[in-house]
């Protein structure tokens, strides 16, 4: 068993100010044999910072994935089509004449 403590995230940096709570996982053997030799490589300065970032970046690519399958469901929804033609239609002439001031 491993004990595991997580701080939160502050705009990509650790806050160590903030309280941590202890966590308990069971971690294949092997895992545990390339967590000690990426901390006997410097990678991170803690056993808890590096399994919090691996922690941060997989949580981060779950709501990437979710927030992509939203959007290819909603490329499917008529009336989400029919909104964003509507908009299109309602701003093209804004658009063009913003575009004409950008040259």
């Amino acid at each position: 068993m491993m004990w595991i403590q997580l701080w939160t995230e502050d705009k990509g940096q650790m806050n160590m100010s903030e309280k941590t709570k202890k966590a308990t996982f069971n971690l294949h053997p092997d895992v545990l044999a390339d967590l000690d030799k990426a901390m006997a490589e410097g990678v991170a300065p803690s056993k808890n910072v590096l399994v919090e970032r691996a922690l941060i970046k997989e949580l981060k690519e779950l709501r990437r994935r979710a927030r992509q399958a939203r959007w290819e469901e909603g490329a499917k929804d008529p009336a989400l089509l029919k909104d964003i033609s509507e908009m299109e239609i309602a701003f093209q002439s804004a658009d063009a004449e913003t575009a004409g001031r950008i040259d």
